[in-house]
């Protein structure tokens, strides 16, 4: 997952940079060696599997555009991921990625994790970017608690 997240985020500030003027090209050479802000939250939630589903891809639908090189999947186990704005005025890409699982009939977990490259000036985006779709997530589908919260400063997070 991590090689994929660092290709979207290096081709996302790519993009950035080529509409700004700039050369797409290097601007990837670039992103490819900032370090990456990551942070990993889990909600527990007290709906069935397939609601659950629903609701975390209508959620992370309007708070992003998909791209679909998450994994498709199993019956008991889904991956959504987006890329969603961040940082200073939304501009940072930040890739967002739900890991939904089944846990028992009535119950499923939300691993939701989410990344974006830091330049000299530290924003936090991947951080602020989980919390922020955590909340959203947890409001969506009634979520009664956070499984554990974790983040990273770059090097392999």
């Amino acid at each position: 997952m991590d090689q994929s997240e660092d290709r979207i985020l290096a081709d996302e500030l790519a993009a950035l940079g080529a509409v700004g003027g700039g050369s797409g090209r290097l601007v990837r050479m670039v992103a490819k060696l900032m370090r990456k802000d990551v942070h990993e939250i889990g909600l527990r939630v007290p709906l069935p599997f397939d609601d659950v589903v629903q609701r975390v891809s209508g959620v992370l639908g309007r708070a992003g555009r998909a791209v679909g090189t998450a994994p498709v999947g199993s019956a008991e186990d889904t991956t959504i991921r987006v890329v969603a704005g961040g940082g200073a005025a939304g501009l940072n890409p930040v890739v967002v990625t739900a890991r939904v699982l089944k846990a028992d009939e009535d119950n499923s977990h939300i691993l939701l994790r989410a990344a974006a490259k830091e330049g000299l000036i530290r924003q936090r985006a991947g951080e602020k970017t989980a919390v922020r779709l955590a909340a959203l997530l947890s409001e969506a589908t009634g979520a009664d608690g956070a499984d554990g919260a974790t983040g990273a400063d770059g090097a392999g997070g």
